[in-house]
């Protein structure tokens, strides 16, 4: 599976201007070998169509030999399987190769990236396009909202969602959560925050007591003797467990300073404390982090957000005007007056933006490289070679007939050169 979808060319039935062209050659050529045989079968009533008979002769020798080498690049000429011929499908994978090759030695070079973007001023531009995206833009933005949407719509959604979802995996496993959470609690508990949070659990727990109030007394009866359960000492006993931790929950509830309080508060600052120094809690927090991670329904949830993501970016392109309006355009255009402005914001942005091309180009170059021949690799010859000949065919088209022209007065510059000496 490739990455790259080829989409199906529009307006299939639609005479191409390569199909046109070749009419025309092809036509030419015809008309010459019709002008050549009524030539030669009336070139005894005048010596003129001597004339006319060495320029089609000549014409249709030169759009022969033009339209054997242009078709020797696509295909066997009539068929045949002739040496050296059908160049670019029997060529296909070196083609990509030599393409990708040339794209890494001529673009995705840090050298190369560094030179062309020393003189880009990414920030003003980008300034003057957030300011007044009307002015000018319109024809730019919308192309580019057409590019960004071919582009979203061509990739194969579900090879470059597995690619999102491994690259959000592989991010979330990068983090190192017991030292953040570690920082978090000691951060919280410094500043008192921890308070509601414990009176929460208290809450909870007293809740929990009184739902599960019937599980105590069945416990306490199941565990009590005859001699309790006979003279109904069992269900005392119960009432006073459950007032007891009524009333230690309470306590707590109350008293910030608690004992047990307290050496829960010590837990949690000890915890705190493992999670940034000891490498044994870190590697349980660690996996427990992988487990969420490698969860299904932790995945349906990455794969949810990156098609939200998507359907909402090809919504934004396909109407940037209103993603320009509201709160959120008045905002960008709010940024686009203060890049123009600060000189000092822009030198900084832009050489950001030249140190991350730079960096993404030695970093993805060759990745980008790969894509681009695997990708090549992966189409079918005959998709390249009638991409290739719909693209230059008209050009190529234009080679036969002037080839024809050009042997026609090649044939007859001969001619009479060849009269000349005879007379």
């Amino acid at each position: 599976m490739t990455l790259f979808r080829i989409p199906r060319p529009r307006g299939e039935f639609a005479p191409h201007p390569a199909r046109r062209m070749r009419l025309v050659a092809t036509g030419m050529l015809v008309a010459m070998a019709v002008v050549f045989i009524t030539a030669r079968a009336t070139v005894h009533l005048h010596p003129a169509i001597g004339f006319v008979q060495a320029f089609a002769e000549a014409a249709m020798v030169g759009g022969l030999a033009d339209w054997f080498a242009v078709t020797a690049l696509f295909r066997h000429p009539m068929g045949l399987p002739i040496p050296h011929t059908a160049i670019i499908p029997r060529n296909k994978d070196r083609i990509g190769d030599t393409l990708a090759l040339f794209l890494r030695d001529n673009f995705l070079t840090p050298a190369v990236v560094a030179r062309r973007m020393r003189g880009m001023d990414v920030a003003a531009a980008a300034g003057r396009f957030l300011a007044s995206p009307s002015e000018g833009g319109g024809r730019l933005r919308e192309g580019a909202s057409r590019l960004i949407a071919d582009i979203l719509e061509a990739l194969d959604q579900e090879r470059l969602g597995g690619m999102v979802k491994g690259a959000i995996g592989q991010r979330l496993r990068a983090i190192n959560i017991g030292p953040l959470a570690g920082q978090a609690i000691e951060a919280a508990m410094r500043d008192g925050r921890h308070a509601p949070v414990m009176d929460g659990i208290i809450h909870w727990a007293d809740r929990t007591l009184e739902a599960n109030e019937h599980l105590i007394r069945q416990m306490v009866q199941e565990r009590a003797g005859k001699v309790l359960r006979w003279t109904g000492l069992d269900e005392n006993l119960a009432n006073a467990i459950l007032s007891g931790l009524r009333k230690m929950l309470a306590d707590m509830a109350a008293d910030p300073g608690h004992s047990l309080r307290l050496k829960a508060e010590e837990g949690m600052a000890k915890l705190a404390f493992d999670l940034q120094f000891d490498l044994e809690t870190q590697a349980k927090v660690a996996k427990i982090r992988d487990e969420i991670v490698d969860n299904p329904a932790m995945q349906r949830w990455i794969e949810g957000m990156w098609e939200q993501a998507r359907a909402g970016l090809l919504r934004a392109v396909r109407d940037p005007g209103k993603a320009m309006a509201g709160r959120l355009g008045e905002a960008l255009r709010q940024l686009g007056g203060t890049l123009q402005q600060e000189a000092r914001l822009r030198l900084v942005i832009n050489r950001f933006v030249r140190r991350a091309a730079v960096g993404a180009t030695a970093t993805y170059g060759d990745a980008i490289v790969r894509l681009v021949s695997d990708t090549v690799r992966g189409w079918d010859a005959g998709t390249v070679t009638s991409r290739l000949e719909n693209a230059v065919g008209r050009d190529l088209q234009y080679i036969r007939v002037n080839g024809t022209l050009v042997g026609g007065l090649v044939g007859l510059a001969i001619h009479s050169v060849d009269m000349l000496f005879q007379g």
